[in-house]
């Protein structure tokens, strides 16, 4: 057995330090162009989301915890421009962000046994900080750091007040906002 050519090396290094929330300095500059990488992250939401479905049983959060909203109006997101998708993909991810920490200190504060949602709560944040990572790797800024004259539209949001509501809008953000403007600024990027 040969050894790995050397993108394909640096593509698993890459897998393995990413969900530690280390910069990977040496990663191929478009990584989360690589649908691979985002269906990795778009698998464990879903384990996420599927292993909490119980929501009436499963463990609630102490209070509700604010969330994007995850419907995308596909007419309305066409028409925006890379940087407005971008925009509010950065909104998403830094309220959606907040929420899975929020949990997780909640989770930490809670008397209920719950080392299943413990052990998602972290991925999702591991995974919340490499994709932040990626993005930025991508070429997408964030919105504090664009130089604009017209605030951003408000964040639409919802409430959660279970671990498998939070899972499940953290799954449909990925599978959805992310993955569309992944996808979209990929494509511009090869232009």
């Amino acid at each position: 057995m040969g050894v790995p050519e050397r993108p394909t090396l640096l593509f698993l290094l890459s897998l393995l330090l990413i969900p530690l929330g280390l910069p990977v300095l040496c990663a191929p500059p478009r990584l989360i162009c690589d649908s691979r990488v985002l269906e990795r992250y778009i698998l464990e939401a879903r384990d996420a989301e599927n292993v909490t479905m119980g929501c009436a049983e499963g463990p609630r959060l102490s209070e509700n915890i604010t969330v994007p909203d995850t419907k995308v109006n596909f007419y309305a997101w066409k028409r925006m421009e890379v940087e407005e998708q971008a925009r509010e993909v950065w909104q998403g991810l830094s309220l959606l962000s907040e929420a899975i920490l929020r949990g997780q200190a909640l989770l930490a504060n809670s008397s209920q046994p719950a080392e299943t949602p413990q052990l998602y709560i972290d991925k999702a944040v591991s995974g919340l900080r490499s994709l932040t990572s990626l993005l930025r790797v991508l070429g997408a800024q964030e919105p504090k750091s664009l130089p604009d004259a017209t605030p951003p539209s408000p964040l639409r949001t919802l409430t959660a007040d279970t671990f498998c509501k939070l899972f499940r809008v953290y799954s449909n953000f990925i599978r959805g906002k992310l993955k569309l403007y992944t996808g979209e600024a990929c494509r511009r990027e090869d232009r």
